[in-house]
């Protein structure tokens, strides 16, 4: 029998805890594909983060290491240090990466940490209710701002990768969107891009996956692609910010 498709072996057989409808499933699915195709599973280190994804060590087939609440790149950078020879990735959500883990993932970045980080943005902090994050768009309504964002009060979403494209140790910086099969595509290739430089070596890598929270946006799992591409897109565009093997 001609097998068509199979689960990737860069996951493990765990049943995994996320909500109908939300899209870490298929970037988890990328990022295992993505190890697998490299050669690089079996020395590879994750880093697991703290909210929806603080299970993750559950599900990827390689080495896994939980950080605290935002600190995901300090754990990388020792362990990177300490086994420069492996992949060594972060998996971090916007409340995560973007709030109480700001500091830690910039300064990684500024010193050209050779990791890399795939940055879930949701636009809210989906495992803990759904709280305004950093990412929450002006005028949407949270549990915490129940009459919508108001950036006189709140400030206004932070552009992480518009922030970081400045950084001087940043050599790929990517957004992309799980909305469409063409954009899951160009998820994975940005995911592959991302673990390709850090093979040579080259500095600090991100790709930004704007995703879905559909229970906590209170939506069906349809109307939230479409509210990430008509919504999310606008505030957060797609593309390239850096790559600096165009210089080479």
């Amino acid at each position: 029998m001609t097998v068509k498709y199979e689960k990737s072996l860069g996951l493990t057989n765990a049943k995994t805890h996320y909500c109908p409808g939300c899209t870490h499933g298929i970037l988890h699915k990328i990022v295992a594909e993505v190890l697998v195709e490299l050669g690089v599973l079996d020395h590879t280190v994750g880093i697991a983060s703290v909210g929806c994804s603080v299970f993750s060590y559950q599900y990827f087939n390689c080495d896994m290491q939980q950080a605290p609440h935002g600190r995901a790149c300090a754990v990388a950078t020792g362990v990177k240090r300490v086994l420069p020879d492996n992949i060594v990735f972060t998996y971090q959500g916007d409340g995560d990466l973007a709030s109480i883990g700001i500091a830690e993932t910039i300064h990684a970045a500024n010193r050209g940490e050779n990791i890399t980080v795939i940055f879930v943005n949701n636009a809210t902090y989906g495992m803990t209710g759904g709280q305004m994050a950093p990412t929450s768009l002006v005028g949407q309504k949270t549990t915490t701002s129940q009459l919508g964002r108001d950036p006189h009060n709140q400030g206004y979403p932070i552009r992480v990768s518009e922030m970081f494209q400045y950084i001087e140790g940043v050599a790929y910086l990517e957004r992309v969107a799980l909305t469409s099969p063409q954009n899951v595509k160009k998820v994975k290739n940005a995911v592959k891009k991302a673990f390709t430089i850090q093979q040579e070596k080259k500095g600090f890598t991100m790709v930004e996956v704007l995703s879905t929270c559909p229970v906590n946006w209170g939506m069906a799992p349809i109307d939230a692609m479409k509210w990430v591409e008509e919504k999310m897109v606008p505030v957060f565009p797609l593309g390239v910010f850096k790559d600096v093997t165009k210089h080479d």
